[in-house]
């Protein structure tokens, strides 16, 4: 298995951190190196008070939707986690810093692509088949390639690799 440069965290309803992974704190303590870290769950869980949470929600507990680290850009994505402790039923949080939906965004604004034609692209880039993406959409494959052929005309590329480059050299511009 490769490991993910997404970082990931797992919170408790204090918002202490109950686990994470290495790519997480590398994202969060940037630029000093995770491994000079001396309590990264202390460090964890202040990082996640004073970046992630969105303070300017009103009411319950909200997070940030692009956390910045160094140049790179991050999609924070939350998702609220039942947790059965001692038959009480407790919320939790889990939160996904995902580098690529990231670039997706970019991509998105930069070419102006619809819900649909970026959720198309994102498994063209994953390198799903028209008919593979057509039932992970549950959509028909002409539909899917509709899709490709509206984003190809935006993109002003004419093969499916030319909006896969495309996508590339957004990326790469950005890490810059």
């Amino acid at each position: 298995m490769v490991p993910s440069a997404n970082g990931f965290l797992l919170l408790d309803t204090r918002l202490k951190l109950v686990a994470a992974n290495y790519p997480a704190l590398q994202i969060l303590c940037y630029p000093s190196p995770a491994d000079r870290i001396k309590q990264p769950s202390v460090f964890i869980a202040d990082r996640v008070r004073t970046a992630l949470v969105d303070h300017q929600h009103p009411g319950g507990i909200a997070f940030v939707k692009e956390v910045k680290s160094g140049k790179r850009h991050y999609m924070c994505k939350s998702f609220q986690v039942d947790c059965h402790d001692n038959s009480s039923l407790q919320l939790a949080f889990a939160l996904l810093l995902d580098r690529n939906s990231a670039s997706m965004e970019g991509a998105s604004a930069e070419y102006d692509l619809t819900k649909r034609e970026r959720e198309t692209v994102e498994f063209l880039l994953q390198g799903f088949t028209s008919k593979e993406i057509a039932s992970r959409m549950n959509i028909s494959p002409n539909t899917v390639k509709a899709f490709l052929r509206l984003v190809m005309v935006k993109m002003k590329v004419s093969t499916r690799s030319g909006i896969a480059g495309k996508v590339s050299r957004l990326v790469e511009s950005r890490k810059s």
